[in-house]
């Protein structure tokens, strides 16, 4: 009977061990993180679910409110930065205590609300950029440095005040903030003539997973590469821009034409498919389809007179 109980205590023992389940990691030391923060970043910056105007300060750019719901996790806490070194004692912080990387944002339209929510079941704050919005031209060499925290109608705006000879390539809703915009690539209107935004950006200064703010020529190459398409927050915050301004004559010409399929918008689009390619570089015509409407709109780099016989040609057997 003793050796009977005996060759069964290890067979109970491997039984116990393969069913018991492993602890839970202890959860972030979030009052840790806050009290780190709050060290280095000003009172009035720092935003936790316990400050008055928390909510209004998490859904001040939220563009789409589906986003943001009842259930939605929310941060830990919010920091308003407004100069780069409040972006680096963010991350220091993340980095310290264990918490994920920040939620970035600068104008709030990520098409997932990835820049003030998190799609995971984890404790997380939100870097917002948004007091960052400084642009500095230089007419000298036609370049600008641009704060992720800029809109992209700022920037535009700012440019052409300093020098109408000369814009930015990026795109055409002016509420975009400048930091997601480039890191996402940076379609707009002159791409055809100049390419993406990212394509005119020269030098960055990002703050990295250290908290060290570093350039073009301390981050490299590779780094420099993946920040300019790469997706905003991936690999690292990016808080402000140099970007080369390109010519642009004083006259130029946008319009905006919509036909539905009672109109021959099924024609007008074939054409359009047929001579879209042979276009000069100068014109960039986009399409949007609505149910049964048609909408072209288009920038030419010239006057309108110019324009508007050169179509005429183009489209001549359009219905």
């Amino acid at each position: 009977m003793a050796a009977a109980s005996a060759r069964a205590l290890p067979l109970l023992l491997c039984i116990l061990l393969c069913f018991h389940s492993p602890p839970h990691p202890p959860p972030p030391p979030r009052a840790d993180f806050l009290r780190c923060l709050s060290a280095s970043v000003p009172s009035h910056l720092l935003f936790t679910p316990s400050s008055p105007s928390f909510a209004s300060v998490l859904s001040s750019s939220v563009r789409n409110p589906r986003l943001l719901t009842p259930t939605t996790a929310r941060p830990l806490c919010i920091v308003t930065a407004t100069n780069a070194s409040h972006a680096q004692s963010s991350s220091s912080a993340a980095a310290r205590h264990g918490v994920p990387p920040s939620a970035v944002r600068s104008g709030g339209h990520d098409y997932e609300g990835l820049s003030y929510r998190s799609v995971r079941p984890e404790e997380f704050a939100v870097l917002d950029l948004a007091g960052l919005r400084a642009v500095r031209v230089d007419s000298g060499d036609d370049t600008a440095w641009v704060d992720s925290g800029a809109t992209l109608g700022e920037l535009y705006y700012t440019i052409a005040k300093n020098n109408p000879g000369v814009a930015f390539p990026a795109g055409i809703c002016p509420t975009i903030g400048v930091g997601g915009h480039l890191s996402g690539g940076g379609i707009g209107m002159m791409m055809r003539k100049f390419g993406l935004a990212v394509d005119n950006v020269l030098d960055a200064k990002l703050v990295n997973a250290d908290g060290d703010l570093v350039d073009r020529a301390a981050m490299g190459e590779d780094l420099f590469w993946a920040i300019r398409g790469g997706g905003g927050g991936n690999f690292g915050i990016v808080v402000s821009w140099k970007v080369n301004l390109v010519k642009v004559p004083s006259t130029v010409t946008a319009f905006n034409i919509g036909r539905t399929v009672g109109q021959g918008a099924i024609d007008v689009l074939t054409r359009w498919q047929d001579v879209g390619p042979t276009l000069p570089n100068d014109i960039n015509i986009r399409v949007i389809i609505q149910g049964q409407q048609v909408t072209f709109q288009s920038l030419y780099l010239g006057s309108c007179s110019d324009l508007v016989p050169m179509l005429s040609t183009l489209f001549r057997s359009s219905a």
